[in-house]
């Protein structure tokens, strides 16, 4: 066993499941995905470390626990079409891609969205469209979706989001303060939402027309 896959079965089982990560998806995915791509080649000895990393532009990889929990919230069967805001290093967009039909990222630096579409590239990944913009407005080209997950934390749900996901989607995303969130699922029930809490969490912010401001 390579030295990397080693690095992913061991993060898997000492940081994931003890966590109470059950999904088997979920699991498998964050088995496959090569993480130690998606970060600087001068750390990617600490790809698999529990914690989240530097990634340039100010932007940092999440947690894999962070990672992990946040797809099993999505609670994707395969077949979805999922809308990721916050591309960042592409780490996440590739776990989903393990587990939807297509994924489509956007990200507001344009020379993250490039290293991680470079990334994703060697990585193996066809199935993620990369498009850079404003992600608090969402993508509109490709609605409704699925499933939709924000990797940056939001003072308040972006009601674009909201009106881009299909009748019973999910949406995932952290919702607070600017230095603590609370990770919230949205769903949609016709012209309701249903909204539900889970863990604490920190995030950089999301900037844009629905977000924070600079």
């Amino acid at each position: 066993m390579h030295g990397f896959e080693r690095m992913r079965r061991e993060m898997v089982e000492r940081q994931l499941c003890p966590r109470g990560i059950s999904d088997p998806r979920v699991l498998e995915a964050m088995r496959r995905v090569p993480r130690h791509l998606f970060v600087p080649e001068n750390i990617r000895s600490s790809a698999y470390d529990d914690c989240a990393l530097p990634i340039g532009e100010d932007q940092t990889i999440s947690q894999p626990y962070m990672v992990a929990a946040m797809t099993e919230l999505l609670r994707l069967k395969g077949d979805e079409k999922v809308l990721e805001i916050g591309t960042g290093s592409g780490y996440q967009a590739a776990v989903l891609a393990e587990l939807c039909r297509k994924v489509r990222t956007v990200e507001r630096i344009e020379a993250l969205s490039r290293r991680a579409q470079e990334a994703a590239r060697e990585a193996g990944y066809q199935n993620i469209e990369f498009i850079v913009g404003d992600g608090t407005e969402g993508y509109a080209g490709a609605a409704p979706y699925d499933g939709i997950i924000v990797t940056a934390a939001c003072p308040s749900i972006p009601q674009p989001l909201l009106e881009q996901l299909k009748d019973g989607g999910r949406l995932v995303l952290p919702v607070g303060e600017r230095y603590q969130q609370v990770l919230t699922v949205a769903t949609r029930q016709g012209k309701k939402t249903r909204l539900e809490e889970s863990i604490l969490c920190v995030f950089v912010p999301l900037l844009g027309k629905f977000g924070w401001k600079d």
